[in-house]
C-alpha cells in the first residue's frame, strides 16, 4: 500500500531553516553534539520529540531526496542498512519497551521510518536508513500478539553519503547508540564516502574537525583492549580519548595490552560467577596506569615442558624481533618444543609484545 506524502519529508525539505554549525568548543564538551542543543529554547523543546528529530534528519538530505512515498510494509521484507551505527543485534524488548508501549497505545506506528528501495536481494525490498528501533519494535510486536502491525515507512531516493548523514543525525539524539559505535561508524564512512578527507567529512556533517578527529582516534582502539570493558557501550569519548592517544605510544602500548588481557579474563570470571562486572571507570584507570606500573625489567616468560622443566623462555621482545631460548634437559620431543614455541608467541601477542608484522 503506497500513497504520496506531503507533510513529512517533502514539506521538511522545503523548510528554509538550517541548523547553525556547532563551534568546536561546544562539540568537544559533549560526546553527542545534537543540533537541538544549539537551537533556541523553542526549537529545543520541539527537538526533544521524535518528530522534531526527524525534521532535522530530513533537512540534511536536501538535494538528494527526489521522491517521497509512504508505505505500509511487512518488516520481514525490510533489512537495516549496514552503514548505520546502531547495532541491531543489541536491541531488545527492554531497550525498546517505551517505544513498543507507545505504538500499542496509539494503535500503530505514527512516525514513519525512512527507507530506500534495494535491488538484487530476493529476501528484502527495502532497507532502513532512519528508524531502526521502530523496525525492531514492529517486528517484535508482530511476533507477540500483534501479527497485523505494519511498519510505516517513507521511501526516499538517497545515495550512500546522504543516507549516512541522515542516519548520523538520528543517532546523535539517541542515548542507546554508544560513542564507540558512532566512532567506528565515522571511521568506516571516512573511507567509504569521503575518500579519507576528514575536513570534507566534518564540513558535510557540520561537526568541528577537532571533535571528529577525537572520534576517529577512539575508533582505532583495538578489540583486544576493548575486551577489558564489560560492554563496548561503556567506552565514552572523553575518557577513552587519552587511552587511544596512549596506545599510539609504542613504548606504552604493550603494558596497556597486557593489562587489558588481565582485565578481560577477570571480567569473564566475574560473568561466569554471577558477580558484578568491573566498572568502566576502574577499567580505564587501570589501563592508563599500566605503563607506569610495569616493572622496569619484566619477569621472563617461561613455558614449561610436560615434566615441569623449563622448555622455552623469552629472552627479548622489542621492535627488532623476539629472541627465544630452548632449554636443554627439558625431556620434550620436537613436537612439544614446537607447541611450546607457539604458546610463547601467543602469550606475547596477547600481551601486546608479539612480532611486529
Amino acid at each position: 500500500m503506497a500513497r504520496k506524502q506531503s507533510d513529512y519529508l517533502a514539506a521538511l525539505l522545503s523548510d528554509e531553516e538550517e541548523a547553525a554549525p556547532a563551534t568546536g568548543a561546544s562539540q568537544e564538551a559533549s560526546s553527542s553534539p545534537a543540533p537541538a542543543e544549539r537551537a533556541p529554547r523553542s526549537e529545543r523543546a520541539r527537538g526533544t520529540t521524535l518528530l522534531g528529530r526527524e525534521s532535522a534528519l530530513a533537512r540534511v538530505a536536501t538535494g538528494e531526496v527526489r521522491q517521497v512515498t509512504q508505505l505500509l510494509l511487512d518488516p520481514a521484507r525490510v533489512r537495516v542498512w549496514e552503514g548505520n551505527a546502531r547495532s541491531y543485534a543489541h536491541l531488545s524488548e527492554e531497550s525498546c519497551r517505551e517505544l513498543i508501549d507507545s505504538i500499542i497505545a496509539e494503535g500503530g506506528q505514527k512516525v514513519p521510518a525512512v527507507v530506500r528501495r534495494i535491488e538484487g536481494d530476493p529476501e528484502h525490498d527495502y532497507e532502513v536508513i532512519a528508524g531502526t528501533r521502530r523496525h525492531w519494535s514492529i517486528s517484535w510486536l508482530r511476533a507477540h500478539s500483534y501479527p497485523d502491525m505494519q511498519f510505516v515507512a517513507q521511501v526516499a531516493q538517497l545515495d550512500d553519503e546522504a543516507a549516512f548523514r541522515l542516519a548520523d543525525l538520528e543517532n546523535r539524539a539517541r542515548k542507546d547508540v554508544s560513542d564507540l559505535e558512532r566512532a567506528r561508524n565515522y571511521a568506516a564512512a571516512l573511507k567509504d564516502h569521503y575518500g579519507n578527507h576528514m575536513t570534507r567529512m566534518a564540513e558535510r556533517l557540520k561537526l568541528s574537525k577537532g571533535w571528529l578527529s577525537k572520534m576517529l582516534k577512539v575508533a582505532g582502539i583495538p578489540d583486544a583492549v576493548l575486551a577489558a570493558f564489560a560492554s563496548p557501550a561503556d567506552v565514552q569519548l572523553k575518557p577513552a580519548y587519552p587511552l587511544a592517544q596512549m596506545l599510539d605510544d609504542k613504548d606504552k602500548a604493550p603494558a596497556i595490552r597486557k593489562e587489558a588481557t588481565r582485565l578481560a579474563r577477570e571480567q569473564e570470571v566475574r560473568r561466569a560467577s554471577g558477580r558484578p562486572a568491573l566498572p568502566a571507570a576502574d577499567v580505564l584507570k587501570a589501563l592508563l596506569a599500566a605503563p607506569d606500573a610495569e616493572q622496569v625489567k619484566a619477569e621472563p616468560l617461561v613455558v614449561s615442558s610436560s615434566r615441569g622443566r623449563p622448555l622455552v623462555s623469552v629472552q627479548t621482545s622489542n621492535r627488532q624481533g623476539v629472541t627465544l631460548r630452548l632449554h636443554a634437559g627439558s625431556g620434550a620431543d620436537p613436537e612439544e618444543v614446537l607447541a611450546a614455541v607457539r604458546e610463547a608467541l601467543d602469550r606475547l601477542e596477547n600481551e601486546g609484545r608479539g612480532l611486529q608484522r
